[in-house]
């Protein structure tokens, strides 16, 4: 049986295994999940995903659960005892957008868009199944640049264009497994 995984995941650290076989490149639809994995990647910036994902349980738990609707109402206490929380990365402009991004999130919502409608009709509702050479994914993608400016229009932060693409194959609307990895069996 071939247990050959792409060459990004960190076979020493069960998380990651469990995402990426579980995860990456598989579709989802749900909407918290959605929200969660837009913040995420916005936390990811400048850092490894792996430090995230291992804060991953910790991000849950100090953002009520990504639920926007409470994300959205947080004050100054809030955002105080978050950037004291050593289980998250303790960055103000990264704390603020996730509020901010509940916000627009939210505004969204109002004009009657789910964060899954909105997003996966920039697909056609079909996630986009590439076939790069092992491990030369490309950074961002013209795509992921329509998605990104249209998102920071729509105001949401910590959207750049290589921030979305890893988001994009974070919940996939991308599938891009390496040719050879296991995962590649459920195109």
């Amino acid at each position: 049986m071939n247990d050959t995984r792409c060459t990004w995941a960190n076979m020493a650290n069960p998380r990651y295994i469990a995402y990426h076989d579980h995860e990456w490149g598989v579709p989802c639809h749900d909407e918290t999940t959605l929200f969660e994995m837009l913040n995420l990647e916005g936390a990811q910036a400048g850092l490894s995903w792996e430090t995230i994902l291992n804060k991953r349980d910790n991000y849950r738990l100090a953002f009520d659960g990504w639920d926007a609707d409470k994300i959205a109402r947080y004050d100054d206490v809030k955002v105080a005892e978050l950037l004291a929380n050593p289980g998250i990365v303790r960055n103000r402009l990264k704390v603020a957008a996730a509020i901010n991004n509940a916000q627009a999130y939210l505004r969204l919502r109002e004009q009657g868009l789910t964060l899954s409608d909105y997003l996966w009709a920039f697909v056609d509702g079909k996630p986009i199944v590439n076939d790069w050479p092992d491990g030369s994914r490309p950074a961002r993608t013209e795509l992921s640049d329509r998605i990104s400016k249209d998102l920071a229009k729509r105001g949401f932060k910590f959207v750049g264009s290589t921030i979305v693409y890893a988001y994009m194959q974070g919940i996939g609307m991308v599938d891009d497994h390496d040719r050879a990895c296991l995962c590649r069996r459920r195109r």
